[in-house]
């Protein structure tokens, strides 16, 4: 089994203090691929530096919807100079966050808009945080679109099968984490299995939201195994050709990991 954990925070605490240890767990779990994502500017020369030094990981730079407040000036241009960095193969994470209301709505929709040009001008992803937002950020998604075509991903998918449906008509890829093991996860898991394969990814979220039967652990890559064993029992589908389809999947994506 050869897995891609399409979402991590390896630069977090939990995770940072015995990186290592972690990345090796990861690589005896069969995990050939992982993406260090960044949240907020002061971090993005350490996630950087992860991906520079490791040839398994790759990084994105970004300013969550949380941190959009304290970043007013991470503009367009900002995101496409850093982004020119060839172990940078993502922009995010950055999105809507309606839940916690951490910064000003209106401050995190001209964030994520500044992001989604960037997105638009290096042809680089986009990773998509939502939660409490389907609305807000369905509607941004496709008049962004509407200007001129960009790739991306919903991570840590948690919202509605109509908004998947909408992710899916513009082009998006969905990311599955952890949660989908969850019991209570019910309909999250009737949307997981039917996703079609050629657009899924898999993710940890680590430090967070460790899997069954990890769950109350740290997260760590290495998890994606267990997520993925379960997405496949869920779906009916073999865990090693979901693993591949599902590793392919973030090299297509995230085409800078290929060069």
């Amino acid at each position: 089994m050869k897995l891609a954990d399409s979402h991590c925070h390896l630069n977090y605490k939990g995770l940072a203090e015995h990186q290592a240890d972690v990345l090796q767990r990861a690589r005896d779990s069969g995990v050939v691929a992982m993406l260090n994502i960044s949240t907020r500017e002061r971090e993005w020369d350490d996630v950087i530096a992860v991906a520079e030094r490791e040839p398994d990981v790759w990084a994105t730079i970004g300013v969550h919807p949380h941190e959009a407040d304290q970043h007013p000036d991470v503009d367009t241009a900002k995101l496409i100079e850093r982004a020119a960095h060839p172990r940078v193969v993502g922009i995010g994470e950055s999105g809507l966050d309606y839940y916690y209301d951490h910064s000003d709505r209106e401050r995190q929709r001209a964030s994520f808009r500044s992001h989604i040009a960037a997105c638009r001008e290096t042809q680089l992803p986009l990773v998509v945080h939502t939660r409490d937002a389907e609305e807000d950020t369905a509607l941004i998604l496709r008049e962004e679109m509407e200007q001129g075509a960009y790739p991306g991903v919903i991570h840590c998918f948690t919202a509605s099968g109509d908004f998947a449906d909408k992710a899916l008509e513009l082009g998006f890829y969905i990311s599955i984490s952890g949660i989908v093991t969850f019991k209570n996860a019910k309909d999250l898991q009737e949307t997981a299995a039917r996703l079609p394969r050629e657009r899924l990814l898999i993710e940890t979220d680590a430090p967070f939201l460790a899997p069954v039967p990890h769950r109350g652990k740290t997260g760590e890559p290495a998890f994606v195994a267990d997520t993925c064993r379960f997405l496949a029992q869920l779906r009916g589908e073999d865990a090693d050709e979901l693993a591949e389809a599902t590793r392919a999947n973030f090299h297509r994506l995230f085409a800078k990991t290929k060069a």
